[in-house]
This record gives C-alpha cells, structure tokens and sequence, in this order.
C-alpha cells in the first residue's frame, strides 16, 4: 500500500509540475504517460526496492523504517529527476513558482 501510495503521489507531483510549466507534448499525452507507463514502472522499482531493503534489513524495525522511507523517498526524487520538464516560456528556470525554494528542485 506505501508503494502504491509513493508510486501515486510522485506521478502527482510531476503531473503537476508538466502542468504550471507546460511541459511536454500536451495534457493527454502527459497523463496518458504517467498513468499507463510511469506509475506502473514506478511501482515495480519501489516494490523491488520495498522488498529487498527488507529482506535484507532482518528483523530491526526501527532501521528498517527509516532505511525504507530514505530509499522510497530517494526513488522518487530520481524518477522525477529523469521526465522534469526543462526550461519553457511559463517556467524560465524550469522550476514551478509553487516550488518551494528551501527545497531543490529535481534534476542530475
């Protein structure tokens, strides 16, 4: 459920992000991406991440939880990272104005 509930909620957030910029080809072909190939693969990769940070964790709950939350956390900032619209007319340093400015925006 926490995968899917990630998975979610990061195509969310780059949906929305392709929206204030007007990234990408145009809202249907955006959205068409991301609910048939971008939260599918997502889900597998945070589940296979899920699964094998756990199994090879044991039995510490504590470490576990928070080796999960970092890793879920650092999948989704890489998948964002990897469709983030660049430079458009609407967003000239590729960056939303709902950005938050104490967080860096995503990108290699």
């Amino acid at each position: 459920m926490v995968v899917l509930a990630v998975a979610l909620l990061t195509a969310m957030l780059l949906g929305r992000a392709w929206s204030a910029c007007d990234a990408g080809v145009n809202s249907s072909a955006n959205g068409g991406f991301l609910l048939l190939i971008f939260i599918p693969v997502l889900w597998v990769v945070l589940m296979l991440v899920w699964l094998g940070a756990g199994a090879f964790l044991g039995e510490r709950p504590l470490v576990r939880a928070f080796v999960l939350g970092v890793l879920m956390l650092t999948v989704s900032w890489c998948a964002i990272s990897l469709f983030w619209g660049g430079d458009t007319y609407h967003c000239p340093s590729g960056v939303p104005s709902w950005w938050p400015d104490f967080v860096p925006a995503p990108g290699f």
